[in-house]
């Protein structure tokens, strides 16, 4: 089985991507949704995080304000390291388990979807790495528009991560997204061509 990181700052179509890649047939595994799994109402994480946050992180249903809670950890890096401290080992431990599931099942491409990849230091856990990028004014434009967030809110979460030009010096593939939809379709099947010559997992770079 050959395990992929997907990884691109915000706003890059990383999303897009996958979905692509999942369309030629790749398991994808999806930290932002096992991020969720991981702080859901019930859960050891979800009590962590209302301990150390307090509630004013609670949607009107008690779950997690997803809103309020960046807000408040883009505002301050400590607050953004703890919460990291509580969510990344949790997710951690369910893409295991998504791992050892598509193992059984007899996976060929696996790709995870890691927003941090680069910042959390998890580029050795892969056998390649591929980097979603944009330019930095597009990806601005596109997160003020999708989520609706005034500029200083969305630059913050945009300075949160690596450069883009740091994670591309360590990519396996970089696809670049400023263009159109069948642009990126393109680069993405470019890519997953390459993927379908290292059949072994012979491509790791690091």
């Amino acid at each position: 089985m050959l395990h992929l990181g997907l990884t691109g700052n915000i706003a890059s179509g990383k999303s897009a991507v996958a979905a692509l890649l999942a369309a030629h047939g790749a398991t994808i595994i999806d930290a932002d949704i096992l991020a969720r799994e991981a702080v859901a109402r019930g859960t050891p994480g979800y009590a962590a995080v209302l301990a150390h946050f307090g509630p004013t992180v609670l949607a009107a249903d008690e779950s997690l304000d997803r809103a309020a809670l960046r807000r408040q950890v883009f505002a301050d890096p400590a607050e953004r390291e703890a919460l990291s401290a509580i969510v990344h080992p949790a997710v951690g431990r369910l893409r295991d388990a998504r791992l050892a599931d598509a193992r059984t099942r007899g996976d060929r491409v696996v790709i995870s979807d890691v927003p941090l990849l680069f910042e959390v230091g998890l580029e050795h856990a892969f056998d390649g790495v591929i980097v979603v990028d944009a330019p930095a004014a597009l990806r601005l434009a596109r997160l003020m528009r999708d989520r609706e967030l005034p500029e200083p809110e969305a630059q913050a979460m945009m300075d949160a991560q690596w450069p883009a030009e740091r994670k591309r010096a360590f990519a396996t593939w970089v696809i670049d997204n400023d263009g159109s939809r069948d642009q990126l379709a393109a680069r993405v099947e470019e890519v997953w061509r390459s993927i379908q010559t290292n059949p072994d997992g012979d491509v790791r770079l690091f």
